[in-house]
Order: structure tokens, then sequence, then C-alpha cells
């Protein structure tokens, strides 16, 4: 699913929505999915197919991490937000320096010269770092015990590590571990840091974003509260 068809899907569910007299309401954490649909797709080159094949020949060569490494030098700020594993956002983001000269994240900024396809109020919860990790790590282990071993397992039978699905967090932590290149225990370790690291990536993009109203999430808040804050907020907005 790129962010170009995600636009495309949730127009149209917009539309839906609202020729049936009711109000959308986005929800989810993908920062570059959101700002897509709300700012807009940034207007960057086609691509191109030498480029492209030459950086996955280097990829298989050389490793993700390098390639990584080569778009951190020249682009730090993607290269903070786009994880070490994420083959063709890497490749891609290198494509359109080669082709433009230009940093990705520099040509991504034209969100805050356009304006918003969309009028919207938006939300972030915020919750201390410390509970965030614990809930991190609660969320592994609940992966883990639903068989999420066995499902990579299954899927190693049937495609490469480079399939774009298996760019989420987990799959290329186990799948090296049935490698061999780590053991279980390692395996686990280097999943909870690396959900850790893409939580406080996420933060970091949405914080960037003035428009969102963050409210702060106690160990004790209930659904029923934060709808209440969040419906009172709308509603004075509103008014």
């Amino acid at each position: 699913m790129s962010a170009a068809k995600f636009q495309q899907h949730a127009d149209a569910a917009i539309a839906d929505i609202r020729a049936r007299g009711k109000r959308p309401i986005l929800v989810g954490g993908a920062g570059f999915y959101y700002r897509g649909l709300i700012d807009g797709l940034f207007d960057g080159p086609g691509a191109n197919a030498d480029i492209r094949a030459r950086l996955e020949a280097e990829a298989e060569r050389i490793g993700n991490d390098a390639l990584h490494e080569r778009l951190a030098d020249i682009d730090a700020r993607a290269a903070h937000r786009i994880h070490p594993n994420d083959r063709i956002r890497i490749i891609r983001a290198l494509e359109v320096y080669e082709l433009t000269g230009e940093p990705i994240s520099s040509l991504q900024r034209q969100w805050e010269d356009e304006p918003p396809r969309y009028e919207v109020v938006a939300f972030g919860l915020r919750r201390p770092r410390d509970v965030l990790n614990r809930r991190a790590n609660a969320r592994v282990k609940r992966m883990l015990e639903e068989g999420l071993l066995d499902e990579v397992r299954r899927l190693r039978e049937r495609y490469d590590l480079n399939h774009p699905a298996f760019q989420g967090y987990g799959y290329v932590e186990l799948w090296e571990h049935l490698d061999g290149k780590h053991t279980f225990d390692k395996a686990i370790e280097l999943l909870k840091r690396n959900t850790h690291r893409y939580a406080k990536r996420q933060m970091t993009w949405f914080r960037a974003d003035r428009r969102l109203v963050w409210i702060d999430i106690a160990e004790d808040s209930t659904v029923e509260e934060l709808s209440s804050r969040i419906v009172h907020h709308i509603t004075w907005r509103l008014n």
C-alpha cells in the first residue's frame, strides 16, 4: 500500500462518509500517510528504472545498512525517519537525490508552503517515555504469544526478505534469527529496541505538525475521559 494508493482509497472513503452526512475520523500513527492525505504528496521526480536497479544491486552486494549510511551522509533528516531495513524507501530517497540534487526531506517540505487538502482538527495522544516503552515491550510479547515466529517461518517458504511486506517490525529480526544471525533472545532484544526507536521517530515527526493538540495520557486515564476531552475541544473549536 503506497502513500499514493492510500490517498486514493482514503479520499473515496471520506467522500462516501460525507455523502451520508457524517464526519470522517482518521485514526492511526503512520505520519507519512497522514501528511500525504491531509497535505498532499510531495512533487518529486518519477521513478528511474536504471537508478533503482543499480541501487538494488548495491543493496544486495553491500547490505541495507550501507545504503542507509550513505543516505545519512546526504540527508540526515530522511535517514532518521527511514528504518535501516526499509530498502524501498532508502532507495527512493537516494534516487530522488541523484535525480534532483536535493534531499528528499527538503522536497517534502513543500507541504509547508501549500494549503492542506482537508481542514482538520488533529489530536496526538502522548504517554511518558517509560510507559510507552513498557507498552511496546508488552506488545512484542503478545505478538510472539500469538504466533509471530511461526508466521515468519511460513513466509520464508514463499518469499524473500526484500518483499515490501517484511519491512514491519518483527519480521526482519526473527528472519535473521532463523538464518542463524542472532539467538532468539537477541532477536527479541533487537525487536524491542527497534520498536522504541520507531516510536521516538514518530513522535519527532508529529511534533513538527503545529496543528496537533497534544493530550497527555495518565496511567489511570479512561477512554471515556479522553473522548470527553477531545469532544470538548472540537466543540470549542467549531463554535
